[in-house]
C-alpha cells in the first residue's frame, strides 16, 4: 500500500522562474521560437491555497500509474472526487494513494484501484472506516536521484 507524508505548503514567499514554451520531445525545429515566460507554483499549480497540501509518495502501488517513491504530490482536498480520480484516501487507519472507482455505487460499495498489479483492489463498504481526504492534481517527480 502506498503510505503518504503530508506537508503543508507555505505561501508566504512568491518565487517566479523562467519558464520556456515549446520545448518539444521530437526533433527540435531551427525556427522554432523559444518564449521566455515565468512560472510561479503557488500561482499556476494551486487552485485552491486554503485547501491544498503537498505529499511525499512511500510506496509502490501506483507505479504503473507513474507515481514511484519520492514523488511529490499536489493534494487539493475542495474537489470533489470523481471516478477515475487518483486520490489519497483515509482507509481504516492508514493513508493510501489510489484510483477511485465507483462504478459499484449502486450496489452500495466502492473500490480503490492500485496501478500495480502486486496489490489488490480495496472494496470499501459502509462498515469501512474510510474518508477520501483529497484529489491529487499534480505529481512533481525527481528525474536525478540523489547519490
Amino acid at each position: 500500500m502506498n503510505e503518504i507524508e503530508i506537508v503543508s505548503p507555505s505561501f508566504e514567499e512568491q518565487v517566479s522562474l523562467p519558464i520556456f514554451e515549446g520545448l518539444r520531445a521530437g526533433f527540435p525545429s531551427p525556427a522554432a521560437d523559444y518564449e521566455n515566460d515565468t512560472l510561479d507554483f503557488n500561482r499556476d499549480f494551486i487552485q485552491h491555497p486554503d485547501s491544498t497540501f503537498y505529499g511525499r509518495v512511500r510506496g509502490d502501488s501506483m507505479k504503473d500509474a507513474g507515481i514511484t517513491e519520492g514523488d511529490i504530490l499536489v493534494v487539493d482536498k475542495s474537489l470533489e472526487p470523481e471516478h477515475g480520480d487518483v486520490v489519497v484516501a483515509y482507509f481504516n487507519r492508514e493513508f493510501t494513494i489510489k484510483f477511485l472507482d465507483t462504478t459499484h455505487a449502486v450496489d452500495g460499495y466502492m473500490e480503490l484501484v492500485p496501478a500495480n498489479d502486486k496489490y489488490r483492489k480495496i472494496h470499501i463498504d459502509v462498515n469501512d472506516d474510510f474518508v477520501i481526504w483529497g484529489v491529487v492534481v499534480f505529481t512533481i517527480k525527481p528525474w536525478r536521484q540523489k547519490i
